[in-house]
């Protein structure tokens, strides 16, 4: 796996890092947690959270909406990075008929905790009150699911890049499903107008423009200022403008650099998803997502922190709705469709990966800390429903125990390399 350990376990131990003492400051005094997210950083701000003084629509820019909407808009650049890279490049982990049951078993990882959602919530009576919510179960966090995913089948199991395309693909997903079902406010389609002339236009004359003024020259001068001289910083303008747009269409602005991401030049061949090899490319859109790499770490601690301090008492039914979406929906949807992958279309499992193999890889993809925590703050406004929502998401981690416990049961085979 091309030594995936480190990137990802750094990653996981800050936010792990930020979330205990969310909890832990959540429960000791609520009142101060709840000022340090809500925290004003800057009033009649040009950005930021839209609310009414004397009757004026004015914006203010919060700790939570810095985090949330500005800063976590670059660790889903860098999930689309991985998913770019999986798609274009030749031998790309998400082409051809490899990925295809991963990416089968991907959708019934998404609809399957949906459903068990939804099904609950009709069961509880709670359902008119908390449909809304029936997004926040169905993305895997990738960095916990990664590292439970070792512990059970060890670093060298086929289960272990299947478990990777399938968490990658579950967060495409969750990005397609934040923009379409989610809006921020009201629908300003015409802002996606910027962020679409911002991704064409540096594409255009950063990317395609120097490659054509360089013609047959093999010095190709131009690309090479472009490289050296200009580096990162169109993009880094198409990026803001991006956001711009998109905080201004009413989509979560999170996802604004996304259009971006396909714009900056890449390798031109794949590592796998989040390897260390990827540190020594020296292609552009590698050079930026590895520079990127110690902000995106320091950043989710403080998402962990921002995000994740629910008080204990704060149970209700969409923590039982959130949970059982992922505990129960998560392994039997990612199992049945790659069942159905598997025997009904033929594209058959990895070599030495088995169906009970498969189950168990669900069981651990029931971990859905990260982007249900996201989901959860866009689905409910603040308040018991989405308190109670996070502490779901928070008690999936016990999907770990019930993984680690399906795999002695059924006796998974550890493969260390």
């Amino acid at each position: 796996m091309h030594k995936v350990w480190n990137v990802i376990s750094t990653y996981s131990l800050l936010l792990l890092t930020g979330a205990a003492l969310a909890l832990i400051w959540a429960n000791l005094d609520k009142d101060s947690y709840q000022h340090l997210v809500h925290f004003v950083l800057w009033n009649h701000a040009p950005i930021g959270l839209l609310h009414h003084e004397g009757g004026v629509a004015v914006r203010a820019l919060t700790l939570h909406f810095l985090i949330n909407d500005i800063c976590m808009a670059f660790f889903f650049a860098i999930a689309a990075k991985e998913v770019w890279e999986g798609i274009v490049l030749q031998d790309g982990e998400l082409r051809g008929r490899k990925a295809l049951t991963p990416l089968i078993a991907t959708a019934g990882g998404m609809m399957g905790p949906a459903l068990v959602y939804l099904g609950l919530g009709a069961a509880l009576g709670g359902f008119d009150a908390y449909a809304q919510g029936w997004a926040i179960p169905t993305a895997t966090d990738i960095a916990f699911s990664y590292l439970i995913g070792r512990i059970v089948f060890g670093a060298g199991h086929p289960a272990i890049p299947f478990l990777l395309l399938l968490a990658i693909a579950d967060d495409a997903g969750g990005m397609v499903i934040l923009a379409l079902f989610y809006p921020t406010g009201d629908l300003q389609p015409g802002w996606l107008l910027l962020s679409l002339a911002a991704a064409v236009g540096v594409y255009l004359l950063a990317n395609r423009l120097p490659i054509w003024a360089d013609g047959s020259d093999p010095r190709r001068p131009y690309s090479t200022w472009m490289r050296q001289k200009a580096s990162f910083w169109p993009y880094a303008i198409a990026g803001g403008l991006s956001w711009y747009g998109f905080h201004n269409a009413g989509i979560h602005p999170a996802l604004g650099l996304l259009p971006i991401v396909p714009t900056i030049p890449h390798a031109d061949r794949p590592y796998g998803f989040f390897t260390e090899a990827e540190e020594h490319l020296t292609d552009l859109l590698n050079w930026i997502a590895h520079r990127l790499k110690l902000f995106v770490e320091i950043m989710l601690f403080f998402f962990g922190l921002l995000n994740a301090g629910v008080v204990f008492s704060a149970f209700g039914d969409p923590t039982w709705m959130v949970l059982g979406g992922l505990i129960i929906g998560k392994p039997v949807g990612i199992f049945m469709l790659g069942l159905l992958a598997e025997r009904v279309f033929g594209f058959g499992l990895p070599a030495g990966m088995g169906t009970k193999d498969l189950w168990v890889l669900g069981c651990v993809a029931g971990i859905g800390f990260t982007v249900a925590l996201f989901v959860a703050t866009v689905a409910f406004p603040s308040g018991q429903a989405q308190e109670a929502a996070k502490m779901g998401a928070v008690l999936s981690f016990g999907a770990a125990a019930l993984a680690i416990c399906m795999g002695r049961l059924l006796r998974i085979t550890r493969r260390l390399s």
